[in-house]
């Protein structure tokens, strides 16, 4: 029964993030939601400043923090390891939920594009979106949102973690995940002012995020991290730096 209930929850875990991911896709391109980054109405920009970088900083903390081994050596003292990863999620969903429900717009065009102009910049919105829900595949999907983990408990095996390896997007860029949020954050037919300061906000929680990642990448795999960040680039692909095809890349959430 308890087995059970643990693969139930991780089952919730991960509906409760599918849900919000396909509703972040539409908040942050204003498509399809009752409330998108600039639906509203708009009052004091002040105030909605100060709330708004809250909301993201909410966010960061919970999700970096929560990321770290230490804590996760500390939390798993109090829930199971085999939900660890299910809670991660279940938090950081809960905080886009927050961050959705009292973000403040902001308006007035930073820049606006129509025509091929806004074609071009649709497409790469939803082409940053792909690269995201690609990069969770070629990573491992069920496992970086708990599900392996739980699926391993109720059929009463040991979890192992997932070895170092490079494949795909991992060949070119260390965070091809985070590479694909910071085009779909970015690319908006119009900018407004509340969507530059989320676009912005975030990149710079995924620039903080990386360099306390990597830290603990290298403390974990050692040597073989060192040598990954040698010869591939963060984010940005360069002609000449890449590695070659393995079966699994290394988690990097």
């Amino acid at each position: 029964m308890k087995r059970a209930l643990i693969f139930l929850y991780g089952i919730a875990a991960y509906l409760f993030f599918f849900i919000t991911f396909l509703y972040l896709i539409g908040f942050a391109g204003n498509l399809f939601v009752p409330k998108s980054v600039d639906s509203g109405e708009s009052g004091s920009m002040v105030l909605a400043l100060i709330v708004n970088l809250g909301l993201i900083a909410l966010f960061g903390v919970q999700h970096s923090v929560m990321a770290r081994q230490g804590f996760k050596s500390w939390w798993t003292r109090i829930v199971p390891k085999s939900i660890e990863r299910s809670t991660f999620v279940i938090a950081g969903s809960g905080m886009l939920v927050i961050l959705f429900a009292f973000w403040q717009p902001m308006p007035g065009i930073v820049w606006a594009f129509d025509g091929g102009g806004a074609i071009l910049m649709t497409t790469l919105f939803l082409t940053g979106w792909l690269i995201v829900l690609a990069s969770t595949f070629i990573i491992d999907h069920f496992d970086l949102f708990g599900l392996r983990q739980v699926y391993l408990e109720f059929r009463s095996r040991d979890y192992t973690p997932l070895p170092f390896a490079t494949r795909y997007l991992y060949r070119f860029v260390r965070h091809p995940l985070y590479l694909g949020f910071i085009i779909a954050f970015w690319a908006t037919p119009v900018m407004t002012v509340g969507h530059l300061l989320l676009a912005a906000g975030f990149t710079g929680y995924i620039l903080i995020a990386i360099r306390i990642e990597e830290r603990d990448l290298v403390e974990f795999h050692g040597r073989a991290y060192l040598r990954y960040q040698e010869r591939v680039p963060k984010l940005v692909p360069r002609p000449g730096m890449s590695v070659p095809d393995s079966h699994r890349p290394v988690q990097t959430t």
